[in-house]
């Protein structure tokens, strides 16, 4: 995952700040530290995510076209400015049917 500095108090494009690689999924890292992070994705055609879980909660919001994100097997089609929110400790997989941008929010709690 790559570690970009994004400046404060600079305003930025989520979907302008990362660019799609062919046959691939491409990560930065906003920012990240002990109470979580923010990092956006960009997922070629037929790429994804394989089945995890995370100990903490965690948001995403589609930035750009749309997929597929299976929580505890159950599909959820989301598109541009649809959000979900995945449990903590549950399996969850992201499927990019189409070239799709995301950003995950983790806040990390007790």
């Amino acid at each position: 995952m790559e570690l970009t500095v994004f400046q404060h108090s600079k305003i930025y494009d989520l979907a302008g700040s990362i660019e799609y690689a062919s046959g691939s999924v491409v990560s930065k890292i906003i920012t990240k530290n002990d109470t979580g992070n923010l990092t956006i994705f960009a997922f070629d055609k037929g790429q994804g995510l394989s089945e995890h879980s995370a100990p903490f909660d965690a948001l995403i919001q589609i930035i750009e076209g749309s997929g597929e994100i299976e929580i505890n097997k159950q599909s959820h089609w989301l598109s541009k400015g649809q959000f979900i929110i995945m449990p903590a400790n549950v399996p969850h997989a992201v499927k990019a049917i189409e070239r799709f941008k995301m950003f995950l929010i983790m806040i990390k709690g007790e």
